[in-house]
């Protein structure tokens, strides 16, 4: 059942989107080394950026958790930290709810791999099979190489010295930018909710901690909806 269902999803996923899956996933892998070494360099053991990518298997969360892990904060706030930054996948989690699967197993495997990547592959699509395969192909691929990833800059430790100085923090959010341009570019209800979203999103970063922003774009989906139901 399982294999005939991988053999579903692959035929799915044409070319096209398997090459965008590809070029995430790279991206991914990237960040993840990135984080691994800066989580170790930092005096962290290996075991914990390992264990936290497999059970919170969320990148901005898990960089702000270990920020505050090694600044001198205690287990309390970097949860505290990290629940507040990943507070917006519940929104992507309603979006993608027919996607993922009706039965238990799938609904909570796939609510581990809902991330911004996932949400926006499986919604650039038209047609249900095509964002079910989109979501689950992405999700699968994704969590692999992002604990791959993670777990090489880990082992790597302090050896790849200062990784800002290789602007590996970048990567990932340009390629997600590449990815939501034609969304931008052909859905005017998008653009209505993105726009506004991202311009109070900009206003407020230089007041208010890293991650806020982010949930404060979130109204511009207000816009979206009332768009729709014009």
């Amino acid at each position: 059942m399982r294999s005939t269902q991988r053999t579903a999803w692959l035929g799915s996923a044409d070319p096209e989107l398997l090459r965008d899956v590809a070029l995430v996933c790279l991206a991914g892998g990237i960040v993840g080394v990135s984080f691994g070494a800066i989580a170790v360099a930092g005096g962290l053991p290996v075991w914990v950026p390992v264990v936290m990518s497999l059970v919170v298997y969320a990148g901005s969360a898990q960089f702000s958790a270990v920020g505050v892990l090694l600044a001198g904060g205690g287990p309390v706030a970097a949860a505290a930290t990290g629940l507040l930054l990943n507070t917006r996948t519940a929104a992507f989690s309603l979006a993608v709810a027919g996607v993922i699967g009706r039965s238990g197993p799938a609904r909570l495997l796939g609510a581990h791999l809902v991330t911004d990547e996932t949400v926006a592959f499986a919604l650039a699509q038209q047609d249900p099979a095509r964002r079910r395969a989109a979501f689950w192909v992405s999700g699968v691929a994704l969590f692999a190489v992002w604990n791959a990833g993670v777990l090489a800059g880990a082992l790597a430790g302090t050896a790849l010295g200062d990784t800002a100085r290789f602007g590996l923090d970048a990567a990932f959010p340009a390629v997600l930018a590449a990815l939501v341009l034609p969304a931008l570019r052909e859905d005017a209800g998008v653009r209505r909710a993105a726009l506004p979203g991202a311009a109070l999103a900009l206003a407020v970063t230089p007041f208010v901690p890293a991650g806020v922003p982010v949930l404060l774009a979130l109204m511009g989906l207000a816009l979206y909806g009332r768009g729709r139901t014009a």
